[in-house]
């Protein structure tokens, strides 16, 4: 999942996580992860993280790569849900940082403010934004918006004031979770029972 620390902070234990990321991979175990364990995905498999040009903060858009993808791939991650939204997603979002696609990834979701919001490998994805929010999660997330945006002088297009997202969530959220359930059923469906 996500946590406010950084793939490059000196933290003992995010070694650990993609030794075990890695791990996971060389066993064709899937492995999923939003934001920070995106990030960790990407850098476990050779991906690189830094800072995104501007930091995202509440409610956007992300598009589905279609012509970026291999066709069969895209049709498989995403399904009905392609057609019945023609390939645009409301999602989530609240990360300053960001990941390049490691070799042989496929990059599932892009948007105008952060190209890589989402990547597939076989069965592993890495998420940037946050189809796994609630609304509880992001009512404790507002509470420290004033510390996340300090030192930006003016607020980006990308970034929302705790009031928006708050009031935006009621009418976003049950299209993310159509998202959220087709991203999650395939991801299950490669697990070994």
């Amino acid at each position: 999942m996500g946590g406010p620390m950084s793939v490059n902070d000196p933290l003992p234990w995010l070694a650990d996580e993609c030794a075990l990321i890695c791990d996971a991979v060389a066993e064709s175990v899937p492995v999923l992860g939003h934001c920070l364990g995106g990030q960790l995905i990407s850098c476990a498999l050779g991906g690189q993280v830094g800072p995104n040009a501007d930091k995202e903060i509440g409610w956007g858009k992300a598009r589905a790569t279609r012509g970026e993808v291999d066709p069969e791939v895209v049709r498989r991650w995403l399904g009905d849900w392609l057609d019945a939204t023609a390939g645009v997603a409301d999602v989530f979002q609240w990360h300053g940082e960001t990941f390049t696609l490691p070799a042989g990834a496929q990059r599932l979701f892009t948007n105008d403010f952060c190209a890589n919001q989402a990547f597939v490998l076989g069965p592993h994805l890495a998420l940037q934004c946050h189809v796994e929010i609630t609304p509880e999660m992001i009512a404790l997330w507002c509470a420290g918006w004033s510390a996340e945006i300090q030192g930006v002088a003016a607020l980006p297009a990308c970034v929302q004031t705790p009031e928006r997202m708050l009031a935006e969530t009621a009418d976003r959220l049950p299209a993310m979770r159509r998202l959220a359930d087709q991203l999650y059923s395939v991801w299950i469906g490669g697990l070994k029972t």
